[in-house]
């Protein structure tokens, strides 16, 4: 469970590149954009295709309720020069779960290449593993999803196995990837180039 630092929605965490803040309803728009891309939703198992204002609008209710209760954290990627714009999300879901938790996250496709996802899950680990008691950070991926697989691997997931996984979005089940990431075993090589990180 998150401590009350987090449940704030003035709490932020920032990278070299990035801030990571609570997702506002001024993000609907930009949100309903990004995610409606079929080259993001269909890579995801969560996210709906057409996606609708009215779908950008009930996931950022349902993010503050789940932030603000502690049994989660969902932050919305801005970059520095536009604090304002949502480019991306990632979350973690269930903390209160037996000591493990679901990490998700997607990035709008201006803003695939550049690193900025791993930069966003590094910083967002750190903060996890720093303030809550969890041992494991559990996720999956589609085996196609090249480029989510990799910013796992990056940062010290290991592949536990591969089946199907409950896929509301997509009509039932997607064949998925699974892996897993226990405190401490986070490379040291990545970790030595990681940002300073700050949270207010």
């Amino acid at each position: 469970m998150f401590p009350e630092i987090a449940r704030d929605d003035i709490f932020r965490l920032e990278t070299e590149r990035l801030w990571l803040r609570w997702p506002r309803a001024a993000d609907a728009p930009v949100i309903c954009r990004l995610a409606g891309d079929p080259e993001v939703a269909l890579k995801t198992a969560r996210i709906p295709h057409p996606y609708e204002s009215y779908h950008a609008e009930s996931f950022i209710l349902s993010a503050r309720a789940e932030n603000a209760s502690g049994e989660g954290l969902c932050l919305t990627l801005t970059q520095k020069r536009q604090p304002d714009e949502a480019i991306g999300v990632l979350g973690l879901h269930g903390a209160a779960n037996r000591g493990v938790a679901t990490l998700g996250f997607w990035l709008g496709r201006p803003f695939w290449g550049q690193g900025l996802m791993s930069e966003a899950v590094a910083a967002f680990i750190d903060l996890v593993f720093g303030m809550t008691s969890l041992e494991r950070i559990v996720s999956s991926a589609m085996p196609t999803n090249i480029a989510s697989l990799r910013v796992h691997e990056k940062l010290g997931f290991t592949r536990t196995g591969q089946g199907l996984c409950l896929a509301p979005a997509r009509g039932g089940e997607v064949a998925a990837e699974f892996l897993e990431l226990r405190r401490g075993a986070i490379p040291t090589t990545f970790g030595a180039r990681r940002p300073k990180l700050k949270s207010t």
